[in-house]
C-alpha cells in the first residue's frame, strides 16, 4: 500500500507513489482516486498508469463517484480499466412499517434489538423548511421532533451519517432517510447512530403521501438483519459515473462494473488511533471499493497468464462480462431501467469466464503512441507521456476508434466508417467463429469475414467492421455489440454509435 492522500491527494504525491510502486516492481495497481476529466499528458494517474503499463503492470482505477448523470468520468484513458459500481444479491433489512398498513423495505446497518415494536408518531419537517428536509446539522433545532420517527431527504450536500445524528442530537426516535428522484432505489446499509432505514424515491414519495392523508401520521421500523439472494442484483448504482468519455470520446467508459455498494471489509485505523476507535470493520459504498475488487481479479488472471499483456487481461475482462441479472434479465439502473452502456460499458465482471475467454484484443505500447498522435496532442506532451521522444511525423496516426479495443465509440455522420480489429486465439487451438451483431437503430453494421477459423493457440486472425446510417435519427445515442460465438465461448464487444 502506498499512501498518497493526506487532507487531498496532490498531483506529485500521487506520481510519487505510483513511481515508487513501479520501482518495486509491483504486479497490479489498483488506484481508488479520481478527479475530472483532463488531457491525459495533465492527469497524474493517467500518467504514472502509463509508466505502469509500459513495465507490464495492470492499473485499475475507480470511474468515480459523480453518477448518474452523464459525462462525470475519472480515469478515462484507454491504458486504464476504468471500474463503476454495481449491487451485489446481500441487503442488511431495516422496513419502514406505517399507521396505515403499509410496509417499505429498506437498509440499515445498525439493528437493534430493543427497539419498540409500537408505532410512534411520525414527522416530516420538510413540509415548511426545505432546510430541515435535508436534516442538516442544527436545522431541527426549531422542530418539535422529540420521540417522532423523522422523515429527512437524502443529499444537498449532508452526509447520511450527519443527517442522523441530526436527528438524534434533536431527540428524534428514529429516522427514515429517502431517496431523491434522481438517486431513485439505490439504498445504502449505513452504520446509524440511532436507529434508522433508508427507502428508495418511490417509498419515500408514498411515505411523504401517507403524512399528508393524516393528522396522526405514525411509523415504526422493523429490523431483520442480513438476507441473500435479492434478484434484481447486480445493478448500477445511481453513484457511479458515468460516461460518455470527454478526454477521449472515440473509447467507451466506464470498462466494466463490479461490486461497490455496502462491501464489507476489515476497516484499518491510523498508527495514532487519533479518533480512540476500536473499528476493525466497516461497510462502505463507491467505486473506490469496486476497483479493489476487479484489482484482484486482475492479480488471479496474472497468476494463471503470467504471459498475458495489460491490455490482454483488459480485454479477457471486457469481452466476457456478464449483461444479466441473478434473475436472468436485463442488468438495470437506479430507475428500474436497463443500464445502457454510459452506465455498465462491458457489463458486469465474471471472473470465471475471464480466465479463459477464448479469444483476446491486445495493444502494444506503440498503439498506444500512434493513438496519442491522433487524438492531436503536441509530440512534447507526448513525449512526456511516454518518457521518450515523439514524431508523429513519422509515425502512423490512428483515431480513437482504430486502436485495436474490446469495445466500439463511434461519432457518425452520414459517410460510411471503417474499421479493424485483430483477435488473437487462446481458446481451443482448432475452433470456429462466426460473428452475431446486436442491431443498431439507425445503423447498418456490417462485418467481414463474418467467420474467423483457428487452427492452433496464439493465431491472429482480423476482420473489418462498418458503420452506416440507416434511416431517421431518432436518439443521438445508440448502442449495440458484436459478438463472436464458437460452440464454447462468447466474445462480445459492446458499441456506442453517437449519430450526428
Amino acid at each position: 500500500m502506498y499512501k498518497v492522500c493526506k487532507e487531498g491527494c496532490s498531483d506529485i504525491d500521487i506520481l510519487a507513489g505510483l513511481d515508487a510502486a513501479i520501482e518495486d516492481g509491483v504486479d497490479v495497481l489498483s488506484v481508488s482516486i479520481g478527479g475530472y476529466s483532463a488531457p491525459f499528458y495533465e492527469d497524474s494517474i493517467a500518467t504514472g498508469a502509463f509508466a505502469a503499463m509500459q513495465k507490464g503492470i495492470f492499473v485499475s482505477a475507480s470511474a468515480g463517484n459523480d453518477g448518474p448523470l452523464n459525462s462525470t468520468l475519472s480515469n478515462e484513458a484507454p491504458w486504464i480499466l476504468t471500474v463503476g459500481a454495481s449491487t451485489h444479491d446481500r441487503k442488511i433489512v431495516a422496513t419502514a412499517v406505517l399507521g396505515n398498513g403499509q410496509e417499505y423495505e429498506g437498509e440499515s446497518a445498525f439493528q437493534p434489538t430493543d427497539f419498540p415494536h409500537t408505532l410512534l408518531p411520525l414527522v416530516y419537517p420538510g413540509l415548511s423548511d426545505q432546510e430541515a428536509a435535508l436534516c442538516s446539522s442544527g436545522s431541527l433545532n426549531n422542530t418539535d421532533v422529540k420521540g417522532k420517527v423523522v422523515v429527512c431527504d437524502r443529499g444537498g450536500g449532508v452526509a447520511r451519517l450527519e443527517k442522523s445524528q441530526t436527528v438524534k442530537d434533536a431527540g428524534g426516535a428514529a429516522m427514515i432517510l429517502v431517496n431523491l428522484e434522481i438517486d431513485g432505489d439505490g439504498t445504502f446499509a449505513d452504520p446509524h447512530v440511532l436507529p434508522a432505514t433508508h427507502v428508495s424515491y418511490t417509498a419515500g414519495e408514498k411515505i411523504k403521501a401517507y403524512i399528508n392523508s393524516t393528522t396522526t401520521p405514525s411509523a415504526g421500523i422493523r429490523f431483520t438483519g442480513t438476507r441473500i439472494g435479492f434478484r434484481n442484483a447486480p445493478s448500477v448504482s445511481s453513484f457511479s459515473s458515468r460516461g460518455p468519455n470527454l478526454a477521449s470520446p472515440g473509447i467507451v467508459k466506464p470498462d466494466i462494473v463490479g461490486p461497490g455498494v455496502n462491501i464489507l471489509a476489515a476497516w484499518p485505523v491510523s498508527v495514532e488511533n487519533k479518533t480512540g476507535t476500536d473499528l476493525t470493520f466497516n461497510i462502505i459504498s463507491g467505486t473506490s471499493m469496486s476497483c479493489p475488487h476487479l484489482s484482484g481479479i486482475v492479480a488471479l488472471l496474472k497468476s494463471a497468464h503470467p504471459d498475458w499483456s495489460p491490455a490482454a487481461i483488459k480485454s479477457a475482462i471486457m469481452t466476457t462480462a456478464d449483461q444479466f441479472n441473478v434473475e436472468g434479465k436485463p442488468i438495470l439502473d437506479q430507475r428500474d431501467l436497463p443500464a445502457d452502456i454510459f452506465a455498465t460499458g462491458a457489463g458486469h465482471v465474471n471472473p470465471s469466464k475471464a480466465s479463459d475467454p477464448g479469444l483476446l484484443y491486445d495493444i502494444k505500447v506503440e498503439n498506444y503512441i500512434q493513438y496519442l498522435c491522433g487524438l492531436g496532442y503536441k509530440e512534447k506532451d507526448i513525449g512526456f507521456l511516454a518518457q521518450q521522444t515523439v514524431k508523429c511525423s513519422l509515425k502512423s496516426s490512428i483515431s480513437e476508434a482504430e486502436l485495436n479495443y474490446p469495445s466500439f465509440s463511434i461519432i457518425l455522420g452520414p459517410e460510411t466508417q471503417n474499421y479493424t480489429r485483430t483477435v488473437t486465439n487462446v481458446g481451443d487451438a482448432s475452433s470456429t467463429y462466426a460473428v452475431n451483431i446486436t442491431q443498431i437503430q439507425g445503423v447498418d453494421v456490417v462485418v467481414e469475414p463474418a467467420t474467423l477459423v483457428f487452427t492452433q493457440v496464439n493465431q491472429q486472425a482480423t476482420y473489418s467492421v462498418s458503420f452506416t446510417q440507416s434511416g431517421e435519427i431518432t436518439d443521438r445515442f445508440v448502442q449495440g455489440a458484436i459478438s463472436w460465438i464458437s460452440n464454447k465461448y462468447v466474445v462480445r464487444s459492446p458499441i456506442s454509435v453517437k449519430l450526428e
